[in-house]
């Protein structure tokens, strides 16, 4: 299965059963990272964590202080398609990390981002 990223009017393909993907917080400027990891089709949330709390962030109760962040496990079904949307007031895009290798996202304010599981990378899921 591949990681399958359209961006820009392009699609990437990348051999990769996990990602981690990071941002900056548009407010608190902090930094958050989420794990994935492939399920079939479908994309499956492992953890995420953020280096503190504030505006926006909402810690779910079983959350973690450990080593400079909170972690924690989020209640998400696994997804057909992540969708992200630059909005153009956090300081960078996205970082997506598979196998040592990051590729920066949605750096232009407005630029969709689609992610999704896939044998061959040629269209978006539906």
């Amino acid at each position: 299965m591949s990681l399958c990223i359209a961006s820009a009017g392009g699609i990437i393909t990348i051999l990769a059963a996990s990602f981690s993907l990071s941002w900056i917080h548009s407010v608190e400027k902090t930094t958050w990272v989420e794990h994935w990891h492939v399920e079939g089709d479908r994309l499956a949330l492992s953890s995420a964590s953020v280096e503190g709390s504030g505006a926006g962030i909402d810690l779910p109760p079983d959350a973690v202080w450990k080593d400079g962040r909170w972690t924690y496990r989020p209640d998400l079904a696994p997804l057909r398609r992540l969708d992200l949307a630059a909005s153009g007031a956090t300081l960078s895009g996205w970082q997506l990390c598979a196998d040592e290798n990051c590729h920066e996202l949605g750096a232009t304010p407005g630029e969709p981002v689609s992610i999704w599981a896939s044998d061959v990378c040629s269209a978006e899921p539906g």
